[in-house]
C-alpha cells in the first residue's frame, strides 16, 4: 500500500506502514562490533548462531506496536535498524517527585510513538502538537529504549542507595580520547526506525514532552544495513572499515540464553527495582578511515583476524567456521593479537558475556578536513564487568592504530513497566 493510500484511523492511529521486512529485516543480524578495547567495531567473534527477537510487524504487513508494558523494554534484542539515533540528557528536575513526573511524561510519549498514536490537535493559536515531519507518511514503526546513567544517583534525588551495583561513570579506557561534551548523561534514549526522519521525529516528540525538565547532553544518529534474510551465524552488514559486522552474537531469540547474558535477575544482588533491566555500554568510536584505506588488505585481515570479503576466520573458509586456535598456538595463521582472537580467546568456551549491536555514523569533516566517521557501539550485559573484562583483553591491540573512542557512557536500561498505568522507572522513584 502506497503512502498516499494510508490514512489516519478514527482512533487516532496512523494507517498501515512498512512491512516487517522493510523495517528491521526478517531475522536481521545484530550489528555489533566486538567490544573492543579501543572499542572496536568489526567482525564480532563467537560461534553461536544469532537470530533476532520478533521484529515489529508480522508477515501480513500489519504493524505490531512495540511496548514497554512487559518485563523488558523493546529495542534491546532487535536490530540493527536501518536508522538509529542515541541521545543523552541532563535532568533539571529539583526533586524526586518532579523526576517521577518527567519519567511519566516520557513514558507516555514513548508509548504513543511506538503505538503509532498522533498527538491531539490544538487550537491554531498554540504551537502545533507535532512537528509534521511524517505528515502523510502513514504508520511509521519506531522503537524507543530508555536508560539511566550513574549521575542520576547523586544527591539530587535521594537515589544513591538504589544505584545498580556495577553502574559507574565510564572512566578512560584503553586508547580513549573522551570528549566531555559527548560523554555521560542522566538519561539516554535509543531510537530505532527504518528512516532517519522517523528517528528525528521521535526525538522531537520526546524533547517536547519533557519540556524544561531535560537539557540535551549529546546525540548521534547513524545507519546500518540489516540482512534481508536470516542466515545462522552470518551477516551481510558491514561497518565503515568494510568488514562484516554482526557475526556470532548470542542467540537473541533464545529466552533462556538472554536471561543468562542480558537480563538482570532476582538473585543477582541488584536493587529489587532493577530486575528485568540490563547494563548498557555505549562507545562513540571514531574510525581513522584514511589511514585504514592506505593499509594493505593482508594487513587489514591480520589486524582483524578475518577475511574481508567472506568474513571467514583466517584459518577457515566460511564466515560461520569456528577459529581453531588450539591448532595455531604460535599465531601463524591467526595472529595472537588479532582482534577476534583477543576478543574471544576460546579458552573457556564461546564468549556469551554480552549482546552487541551498533550503527555507523558519518559527521562530515573535522577541523583538519579529515573524514569524521565511525561506529556507535552498544552492548547489553547482565554484568558490566563482562564488558570491562573484554576491554582489558583488547588493550594494546593493533586495531588501536585505526580507532579513537571519543564518547559514550555506561547506563542501565530500565525494566519494563507491566500493567496499564505504569511508567518506566516507577519502581525506582516511587518505591
Amino acid at each position: 500500500m502506497s503512502p498516499q493510500n494510508r490514512t489516519e484511523g478514527a482512533n487516532g492511529e496512523w494507517g498501515r506502514g512498512p512491512s516487517r521486512r522493510s523495517f528491521l529485516g526478517v531475522g536481521a543480524g545484530l550489528a555489533a562490533g566486538a567490544a573492543g578495547g579501543a572499542g572496536l567495531v568489526a567482525a564480532t567473534d563467537g560461534e553461536s548462531p544469532r537470530h533476532d527477537a520478533a521484529p515489529l510487524a508480522p508477515g501480513n504487513g500489519q504493524v505490531v506496536p512495540a511496548s514497554f508494558k512487559a518485563a523488558h523494554q523493546p529495542g534491546i534484542l532487535t536490530g540493527p535498524a536501518l536508522a538509529s539515533l542515541v541521545a543523552a540528557f541532563h535532568c533539571r528536575d529539583r526533586d524526586r517527585r518532579a523526576l517521577a513526573g518527567t519519567l511519566r511524561r516520557l513514558s507516555a510519549e514513548m508509548d504513543a510513538l511506538m503505538a503509532g498514536r498522533r498527538p491531539q490537535d490544538v487550537p491554531a493559536g498554540q504551537p502545533p502538537a507535532d512537528s509534521a515531519i511524517l505528515l502523510g507518511q502513514g504508520r511509521q514503526p519506531v522503537l524507543v529504549t530508555l536508560s539511566v546513567g550513574a549521575s542520576l544517583f547523586d544527591e539530587r534525588y535521594g537515589l544513591a542507595d538504589r544505584r545498580p551495583a556495577e553502574l559507574v561513570p565510564m572512566g578512560v579506557l584503553a586508547n580513549d580520547r573522551l570528549d566531555p561534551a559527548r560523554t555521560h548523561g542522566d538519561l539516554l534514549v535509543l531510537i530505532q526506525a527504518d528512516h532517519p526522519d522517523v528517528c528525528v521525529h521521535a526525538l522531537r516528540r520526546l524533547t517536547r514532552a519533557a519540556g524544561g525538565s531535560l537539557s540535551p547532553a549529546w546525540s548521534q544518529d547513524g545507519f546500518a544495513r540489516p540482512d534481508p534474510v536470516a542466515t545462522a551465524g552470518a551477516t551481510g552488514n558491514r561497518n565503515l572499515l568494510g568488514f562484516k559486522d554482526g557475526t556470532g552474537n548470542p542467540d537473541a531469540a533464545d529466552p533462556a540464553l538472554m536471561d543468562q547474558v542480558v537480563w538482570v535477575g532476582a538473585g543477582d544482588g541488584e536493587p529489587e527495582w532493577a530486575v528485568g533491566g540490563t547494563y548498557v555500554a555505549v562507545r562513540l568510536i571514531r574510525l581513522l578511515v584514511e589511514q585504514w584505506d592506505r593499509t594493505s588488505l593482508d594487513a587489514q585481515e591480520r589486524v582483524m583476524g578475518r577475511r574481508k570479503l567472506s568474513g571467514a576466520p583466517l584459518d577457515g573458509e566460511k564466515e560461520t567456521d569456528v577459529p581453531r586456535y588450539a591448532e595455531d598456538p604460535g599465531g601463524e595463521r591467526t595472529p595472537l593479537d588479532s582482534h577476534i582472537r583477543l576478543a574471544n580467546p576460546r579458552t573457556a568456551g564461546p564468549d556469551k558475556g554480552m549482546l552487541r549491536k551498533g550503527f555507523n555514523y558519518a559527521r562530515g569533516l573535522d577541523a583538519d578536513a579529515l573524514l569524521d566517521q565511525g561506529l556507535v557501539f552498544v552492548s547489553y550485559q547482565r554484568r558490566l564487568a563482562n564488558f570491562l573484562q573484554a576491554q582489558e583483553r583488547l588493550k594494546g591491540e593493533p586495531m588501536e592504530a585505526f580507532t579513537r573512542p571519543e564518547g559514550g557512557g555506561f547506563y542501565y536500561a530500565l525494566p519494563g513497566a507491566p500493567g496499564s498505568g505504569g511508567y518506566l522507572g516507577q519502581r525506582l522513584v516511587e518505591s
